[in-house]
């Protein structure tokens, strides 16, 4: 029984090993398998996030202003 155990506890380092290779052989391949965008793509998805993110920032301000402006009148 013990010999068993000792058997038993010098398989499982190999499993761990093997289960983490697995992992990273797994990972390689999916990194193999991105279509990554081209530089041109990135800036102008960039470019537009920008653009909106003002736009939206400057909108947030026109009504922030305008409800500022409405409660000073009522209150």
């Amino acid at each position: 029984m013990a010999e068993e155990l000792k058997k038993e506890a010098e398989k499982q380092p190999e499993k761990k090993t093997e289960k983490k290779n697995s992992f990273f052989k797994g990972v390689k391949a999916e990194f193999k398998k991105i279509i990554w965008p081209t530089k041109e793509t990135v800036a102008k998805e960039t470019g537009a996030v920008i653009f909106f993110g003002v736009v939206l920032g400057v909108l947030i301000a026109i009504i922030d202003a305008i409800v500022k402006a409405g409660l000073q009148l009522v209150i």
